[in-house]
């Protein structure tokens, strides 16, 4: 399988709806009002949402001294996530910001953001020609204490990558290595930034499968356990998150007349 990719500078918003409405009208109210906010910032390459399961108590296999079930109190709803078409557009999109800034309370209750230098996103080509992507999982990496920031990210690109490329499994891959988190970066008001360092991410996976019984059969395969074992020497975490939805609303810097799941 290919291991050609595509770089990217992207950032990433992992938000939680707010408790004092029904789950699923925070997830409607992102979708709706709150998309065409962030859709209209200049500079977009791509704007998705990745709306998650409710329930998701993690998918990565079992892994001795390795946390793959995810802590209830720390669950994430959704996934802002956006691809810049340069490092100028961050600049671009600050009054756009200032409007989300003040619509993010009717609809979330705390909302991280985790942002990479430019290059450090990879889109691998690994997509069969005449099938789409029909089941998706996010996952998250935590770094393990000791391992700096370079040999974390070069285990990501140089090893974990090409693996799960490798295993012929995928629709798509999406790797994101982070820049270590500043609540100063998304410091919007009159919602949660709470991030202690013990729960802080510094890279994540995207990872879509054309049926949900190749998805399964991936999830509870030798390959993967394998290549767990590898992981946990470099990360103390790994939360597998179930996609409910995966909705684009800007592509190839477009925005789309309605979003493309």
């Amino acid at each position: 399988m290919s291991t050609t990719f595509s770089r990217r500078f992207s950032s990433s918003i992992l938000l939680w709806m707010r408790s004092d409405q029904p789950r699923q009208t925070g997830m409607n109210y992102w979708k709706g009002p709150h998309s065409k906010i962030i859709s209209a910032s200049p500079g977009l390459h791509e704007y998705r949402q990745t709306h998650l399961a409710e329930t998701n108590p993690g998918l990565w296999p079992a892994t001795p001294g390795f946390e793959t079930e995810i802590p209830a109190g720390r669950r994430i709803d959704g996934v802002a996530q956006v691809a810049f078409q340069s490092a100028f557009s961050v600049l671009a999109g600050r009054e756009q910001n200032k409007l989300a800034f003040k619509d993010e309370v009717n609809v979330f209750r705390r909302t991280l953001l985790y942002l990479g230098l430019p290059n450090w996103s990879r889109w691998y080509d690994v997509a069969r020609p005449g099938e789409r992507v029909a089941s998706r999982v996010l996952v998250y990496l935590r770094r393990r204490d000791g391992v700096g920031g370079r040999a974390f990210r070069r285990f990501i690109n140089d090893q974990l990558a090409p693996a799960l490329a490798g295993t012929g499994a995928l629709q798509e891959l999406r790797t994101e290595t982070f820049l270590p988190w500043s609540k100063a970066l998304w410091n919007t008001p009159n919602v949660a930034h709470d991030n202690p360092g013990d729960q802080q991410f510094h890279a994540s996976v995207m990872l879509g499968f054309p049926d949900t019984a190749t998805q399964a059969a991936f999830f509870a395969g030798r390959s993967l356990a394998s290549l767990s074992i590898g992981l946990a020497q470099i990360a103390s975490a790994a939360h597998a998150y179930q996609v409910a939805e995966a909705l684009t609303f800007v592509r190839d810097g477009v925005i789309l007349p309605h979003y493309q799941e």
